[in-house]
């Protein structure tokens, strides 16, 4: 998941009495304003600042070269040092996942009914913003396919559809233009009144397929009580 962060720092600047040690101040500053960057951003995920220390640590180790988009949770959790740490940043990620979820889910839900009321005849494209797969979906298929050069795509695509199960489906190199999105479903004849109704929805990547899917192209995921797993590729 991918989070951005606005951090807004005021400062007031007044003139300075001496000239001598004016590189010095500027230092201080730079490390003043670093702090309290590092401050925020630990607060925002509800980290300690020590919890945060060892974040950038492990980012500048394997685990960044591994997993160089993966927020401070996840790397915690990956690489914690004993079983209490593990559930520690577990429940702290599902905790903000749910509320994040929640949130995306209200305001998808006011995007699909302006949808309806001002673009009737354009078939709707899901918010590029959602970090993770359906998560309200009730068991129902993620399906990655690309564009470019994949006929075992387009058959994986035929066997989904033929199958009539909702799905929500994710073009791994729309480079996150909706009309690329839009004209790859008209070419691919992708039922209109479904993705109306939300029983197909189409999606921009967004780093899902590698981080759900393991790279595998095409992939079918399923959600199951577990969570996602792979159904087919």
């Amino acid at each position: 998941m991918r989070r951005y962060f606005v951090i807004i720092t005021t400062v007031l600047l007044m003139p300075s009495r001496f000239v001598i040690g004016a590189e010095s101040d500027n230092l201080d500053f730079t490390k003043s304003t670093e702090k309290i960057s590092e401050e925020n951003v630990g607060g925002y995920w509800e980290i300690s600042q020590q919890d945060y220390q060892r974040f950038k640590e492990l980012k500048s180790g394997t685990r960044g070269t591994l997993s160089p988009n993966l927020d401070p949770l996840s790397t915690l959790g990956i690489e914690a040092r004993n079983d209490a740490e593990r559930r520690h940043y577990a429940e702290l990620w599902v905790k903000q996942e749910y509320e994040r979820t929640e949130k995306e889910l209200k305001f998808q839900r006011e995007v699909d009914a302006a949808w309806k009321r001002l673009m009737p005849n354009m078939l709707p494209v899901n918010m590029g913003n959602a970090a993770g797969i359906a998560h309200d979906s009730g068991g129902r298929l993620a399906l990655f396919v690309r564009e470019a050069d994949c006929q075992r795509c387009d058959a994986r695509l035929s066997a989904v559809l033929a199958d009539k199960r909702p799905v929500d489906i994710y073009l791994v190199d729309s480079e996150g233009s909706d009309q690329k999105l839009r004209n790859w479903a008209q070419q691919h004849r992708i039922p209109a009144e479904q993705v109306r109704e939300r029983r197909i929805t189409l999606n921009h990547d967004a780093g899902r397929w590698m981080r759900y899917g393991n790279g595998i192209m095409p992939v079918l995921l399923q959600q199951g009580e577990s969570g996602w797993h792979i159904a087919a590729f």
